[in-house]
């Protein structure tokens, strides 16, 4: 346990110090720019792709958050908290993205629709999994925002609480308390 705990930490001060070249050499070099998107690009993707369920939607969403940032860097503080200022405007660009989805009408037909292949399907094809599939579906979006960002884009919790803007020890609790609910509602349902 102590082990997985150092390895974390060291993961952890590696990024941050990965993170402090990258910020130095943007501002020094706006091409640049280009590591801290080699960085995170797989990152924001996968995040993006988690909310919004479609592969080119997703690609469309990740270009728009780079270019914001790029646009931007010049404002962001170089106060260590890269990754967060990053999936901020993700979200942002997302939310964005629902807007105007909803308020324009679908062209796509049926046929035309990409099918695609969820990266998750191979994950979930036993019966507890599929339970869990389905009692994370039934979490509300803040409840769904925790998980993506703790473990799908492995956020810390520092991070997680200063791109939501609370506090360190609620989204612990909170990310523990809903792991423990998930947990209680899974032997539930598999009795």
């Amino acid at each position: 346990m102590a082990e997985n705990s150092i390895a974390l930490k060291s993961k952890q001060t590696e990024q941050e110090s990965e993170e402090l070249r990258i910020i130095k050499a943007v501002r020094q070099d706006p091409k640049e720019f280009g590591e801290l998107y080699k960085l995170y690009v797989e990152q924001v993707f996968r995040y993006l792709y988690s909310r919004l369920g479609n592969v080119h939607e997703a690609e469309d969403v990740t270009a728009q958050t780079f270019l914001a940032a790029f646009e931007a860097f010049d404002r962001f503080r170089q106060d260590g908290h890269l990754a967060p200022w990053l999936f901020g405007i993700a979200r942002n660009k997302a939310t964005d993205h629902f807007r105007k989805r909803k308020n324009s009408a679908p062209i796509e037909d049926a046929e035309n629709i990409p099918v695609v292949e969820d990266p998750l399907v191979g994950v979930i094809q036993s019966e507890q999994a599929m339970s869990l599939a389905n009692l994370i579906q039934e979490l509300s979006e803040d409840e769904h925002e925790l998980l993506r960002l703790r473990f799908l884009v492995e956020m810390s919790f520092p991070e997680i609480a200063h791109l939501l803007q609370r506090n360190e020890e609620a989204v612990k609790k909170s990310i523990y308390r809903l792991l423990a609910r998930l947990h209680s509602q899974l032997e539930v349902s598999n009795e």
